[in-house]
C-alpha cells in the first residue's frame, strides 16, 4: 500500500467559524495560525489514513479586538491555559465529490466526536509542479458542550450568542515529496 503525505497550504486555506448574535446575524471569525498533516492512500482522497489539524486560539480573529480578545479569557476559550485546538480523524468516507469527516475535536480540555460534510474541489498542479487538492468541511456544534459556557441575556431576556457555531474549512493541501 502506497501512502502520500499532504501539508495544508495557509495562504490558500482558510478556518472560520460563524455564531448566531442576538438570534438575528451571524459574526464571523477565524483563525490565522493552523497547521494540517494528511496521509492518503495512493492520490485518490477515496481513503485518509491520519488527518492531524491544530489552530492556535491566540490567532483569533473577529475584526473587533475587544471581541477577541474576551474569547481568549477565561469566559471562552482561556487561550492562556489551552493555546490550541485540535482535530484528529477516526473515519473517512467519500464517494464521488462528496464525503463524511469523523475525529475527535479537543476544545479546551474537552474532546468530543464531530462529523463534518466534505466537498472535494478536485486536484491541480500549479506553477511550481507542486499537486494540490481542496476541500471545504463543514459541521456545526454545541459550544457550551465543549466548556464555552459564557451567556447573557438582553433586557427582553433573547440569548446574545447561540449555542450552535457552524464549523468552515477551505482547505487546500499540497502534496509533499
Amino acid at each position: 500500500m502506497s501512502t502520500l503525505k499532504w501539508k495544508i497550504d495557509p495562504n490558500h486555506s482558510q478556518i472560520m467559524f460563524k455564531v448566531k448574535h442576538l438570534m438575528i446575524a451571524s459574526i464571523t471569525g477565524r483563525f490565522t495560525k493552523f497547521s494540517m498533516d494528511v496521509e492518503t492512500v495512493n492520490e485518490s482522497f477515496n481513503k485518509a489514513l491520519a488527518i492531524d489539524f491544530s489552530a492556535e486560539v491566540s490567532s483569533i480573529d473577529t475584526n473587533n479586538t475587544d471581541r477577541d480578545t474576551h474569547l481568549k479569557s477565561l469566559d471562552f476559550f482561556n487561550a492562556a491555559a489551552f493555546p490550541l485546538i485540535k482535530f484528529t480523524t477516526t473515519d473517512y468516507e467519500k464517494s464521488k465529490n462528496h464525503g463524511s469527516l469523523t475525529g475527535e475535536l479537543t476544545i479546551k480540555d474537552i474532546t468530543q466526536i464531530v462529523q463534518f460534510s466534505v466537498e472535494f474541489g478536485g486536484e491541480a498542479n500549479d506553477q511550481y509542479g507542486n499537486t494540490r487538492a481542496g476541500f471545504v468541511c463543514t459541521a456545526t456544534i454545541s459550544r457550551k458542550s465543549f466548556g464555552l459556557l459564557w451567556d447573557a441575556v438582553t433586557e427582553a431576556g433573547g440569548v446574545v450568542v447561540s449555542d450552535d457555531v457552524k464549523l468552515i474549512a477551505e482547505i487546500e493541501l499540497i502534496e509533499q515529496k
